[in-house]
């Protein structure tokens, strides 16, 4: 199973369109891949809502598709604590992920990225090396919020399909 977490709990953003979009390329790749918005998750507590993302999302997940902004040179705390209010070896150890990083900026979260890939790494998830950095997503995003350059869905298609070539050769045990 593969999961999609837009890793923002910002209203509207660019996080989640791209997100989406990612969900219609892998669907169109036919990979029916669940998403996750940490729009209205509240990440502070272990309550029954987020006990229910637990077990209905996060523990059949093998394959995680991070898209993550960048804030303040890194990834959002809401995703952070998404890791640290889990059980994390209950729930992320030896599976596998993918991240996408983006910013308004021209470096593409890639700092970002490396954060959260050494996050990710601690907690027992193999972390695909192809991580795509998207800048300047505010320029590439069109009035329905879908990216339109041409090289960055091109980059797009290859990083997916790199993730799902590599997710049937390394399947879990």
């Amino acid at each position: 199973m593969y999961t999609i977490i837009s890793g923002t709990n910002r209203i509207g953003s660019n996080t989640l369109k791209v997100a989406k979009q990612y969900q219609v390329i892998l669907k169109e790749k036919g990979i029916d891949a669940g998403l996750l918005s940490l729009e209205h998750v509240n990440v502070m507590t272990r309550n029954a809502h987020f006990e229910k993302i637990e077990s209905e999302i996060i523990i059949p997940t093998n394959n995680f598709i991070f898209i993550a902004p960048e804030y303040n040179g890194s990834f959002p705390g809401v995703l952070k604590m998404l890791f640290d209010t889990s059980k994390s070896n209950k729930l992320w150890w030896h599976k596998k992920a993918l991240i996408t990083g983006i910013s308004s900026g021209r470096a593409g979260n890639l700092r970002g990225n490396d954060h959260l890939s050494a996050v990710l790494n601690y907690l027992k998830i193999t972390v695909h090396p192809n991580q795509l950095p998207i800048s300047v997503i505010d320029k590439l995003l069109d009035e329905q919020g879908n990216i339109t350059d041409e090289n960055t869905l091109i980059a797009i298609h290859q990083q997916l399909d790199d993730f799902i070539i590599w997710c049937s050769r390394h399947k879990a045990h």
